[in-house]
């Protein structure tokens, strides 16, 4: 156990690149990049056919910060492989570790924050329509984003002041925070930080089964009464299950690349191990991938895929028009028509 305890500390202080797979690295970020400009893409293409509302201007600003996140810190990555120099020994004062470590807590916290309130606006949407009419529209979603980032740039700038710190994680290609730290102080701050994950997430679960379960009451109300349901009503239906969809994908994808972090924090708040380096590392590798995953969830559940599934669906179960025989003697079809002009 000295020996874990020791590499844990030459972990921190180290300069020279351990090990590593920088192509990894390099996929990661192509794949996060093209990504993130496809679904960009997709969200603009949306934007020009109507008006786009406070749901698809969230979703536009988790694209955005996932994009962010992706060229903030994978750069920097590949750049400490091509020096073979670790993130500690790139700067001075651990400057770029606790650039690298503010990044990631940052777009961590905002992710689920924006996450969170997309959750929100289709539980109040499809639950108190009558609410959100008068009170949300798509300005609110213009001023709740800035309040999120600056929120959470608020939180992940409170380690650079001393409450809380950020660490440097073998190979030495990742800083985030130290989620087993000595300090008392150090403790409640990243104690804090899983407990707001935690809840954010439960908070968006909450609002994910209670918009399915107000879904279908809806779809019971309107088989009992079909014969009174337009087809704009209809139409309004698919599209809230369409964004439903999209949602529960992208918070199934966030949780399980968030919560091994949470439950990391708790296990070494247990004390239940001194030093279990490769875990924390294996956590804070699978917060990374959600940057990578959550566009190409949206690409994949977005409503014109979707609508391209369900067309093609469809006509795989519609039973083929079976082409009737002619009877022995008649004619073919072409002669019936031509006499039949001739007349």
């Amino acid at each position: 156990m000295a020996h874990n305890s020791s590499d844990y500390i030459k972990c921190h202080d180290r300069t020279t690149v351990q090990s590593g797979k920088p192509i990894m690295s390099a996929v990661m970020f192509s794949m996060g990049v093209v990504g993130n400009i496809i679904a960009l893409v997709l969200l603009e293409m949306r934007r020009r056919r109507r008006s786009p509302s406070l749901f698809q201007v969230l979703v536009t600003a988790l694209v955005m910060t996932d994009l962010l996140g992706t060229f903030a810190v994978s750069p920097v990555v590949l750049a400490s492989y091509a020096r073979n120099r670790t993130l500690v020994g790139m700067g001075d004062s651990w400057a770029v570790c606790s650039y690298f470590g503010f990044s990631m807590t940052f777009l961590s916290l905002s992710t689920l924050a924006i996450l969170c309130a997309m959750a929100l606006e289709r539980y109040l949407s499809i639950g108190h329509p009558y609410f959100y009419e008068r009170h949300f529209t798509k300005r609110c979603g213009y001023v709740t984003i800035p309040l999120i980032y600056l929120a959470c740039i608020l939180f992940c700038v409170t380690p650079l002041m001393g409450l809380g710190s950020y660490v440097q994680y073998c190979p030495g290609t990742w800083c985030f925070l130290d989620m087993n730290p000595s300090e008392r102080a150090d403790k409640v701050y990243t104690g804090f930080y899983a407990s707001f994950t935690l809840i954010m997430i439960l908070g968006t679960v909450v609002c994910n089964v209670s918009v399915i379960y107000y879904l279908v009451m809806m779809h019971r109300r309107r088989k009992a009464h079909r014969a009174g349901v337009s087809r704009l009503r209809s139409l309004s239906m698919t599209e809230e299950v369409e964004h439903l969809l999209l949602l529960v994908f992208i918070t199934v994808a966030f949780f399980f690349c968030s919560f091994p972090l949470v439950l990391r924090v708790y296990i070494n708040f247990m004390g239940r191990t001194e030093d279990r380096h490769a875990a924390d590392l294996n956590a804070i590798r699978m917060l990374s991938f959600n940057s990578i995953i959550d566009p190409w969830v949206f690409i994949i559940f977005s409503p014109s895929v979707l609508r391209f599934i369900r067309r093609k669906l469809r006509q795989q179960q519609k039973p083929k028009p079976k082409q009737s025989k002619p009877l022995p003697g008649s004619p073919p079809v072409e002669l019936q028509n031509q006499g039949h002009d001739g007349v």
